[in-house]
């Protein structure tokens, strides 16, 4: 499980997607969230506004992230 950082309360979805290097822009959040199967604590998500916050996991396919 890969750990992501982050400094602040809380990180959108589609941020964290830039964040963890799912994706190199902005403009291609919306096909990677209808292109991917991704999980939130075990929960399917397709928000790129969904906030997650510490202690969060993260699953993109076969890669697990926390969000610390």
């Amino acid at each position: 499980m890969k750990e992501v950082k982050i400094i602040t309360p809380y990180i959108k979805l589609g941020q964290f997607l830039k964040l963890a290097n799912l994706i190199d822009t902005g403009g291609q959040e919306k096909s990677f969230l209808l292109s991917k199967i991704i999980l939130v604590n075990n929960e399917k998500e397709n928000r790129r506004g969904r906030k997650l916050y510490p202690l969060d996991i993260v699953k993109v396919e076969d890669e697990e992230f926390k969000i610390i």
